[in-house]
């Protein structure tokens, strides 16, 4: 055996020494890595189901949000028809003010007259009786006079 030979063999044996330090961390290491597999396998066979309830709440929200916006289209129809219904309202209401003045425009100036000339009338009525009764009671004094001078004579 030269000295090469028993070079070889020195590194051989430091290889197998190193081989032998560095296989009790990487057993330890697999023994890491058997447990973080077995882990996330856990993870994995849990979460599926998870995922399984949230796709199926996803699609009921999904649903319901449809049907939402279904009953708000028809509920922003009906306010259309009421927009439509009070724009109609207020025509009419409109129409009804401008017939009311129309009428009583109409209506009052006859009306003014009629009960100007039921006044007057009343007025000169009163005072022809008022006139008749003051032209009796001067015919009774003027008898009465008359009647007094011819019974003092």
């Amino acid at each position: 055996m030269d000295g090469g030979d028993y070079a070889a063999l020195v590194a051989a044996g430091a290889f197998l020494m190193l081989v032998l330090v560095l296989a009790v961390p990487i057993l330890r290491l697999r023994r890491t890595i058997d447990a973080a597999t077995r882990v996330i396998d856990d993870l994995n066979d849990r979460t599926g189901p998870l995922l399984g309830n949230v796709n199926a709440t996803v699609e009921n929200v999904n649903t319901a949000l449809g049907q939402v916006h279904t009953s708000l289209d028809g509920v922003n129809i009906q306010l259309a028809k009421l927009d439509a219904m009070t724009g109609h309202a207020q025509q009419i209401t409109a129409n009804v003010a401008n017939l009311a003045t129309v009428v009583s425009a109409a209506a009052a100036n006859p009306l003014v007259k009629v009960a100007a000339f039921g006044y007057g009338v009343r007025k000169a009525a009163a005072a022809r009786r008022h006139a008749d009764e003051e032209r009796e009671v001067r015919a009774t004094l003027k008898e009465q006079r008359r009647a007094a001078k011819r019974g003092g004579r």
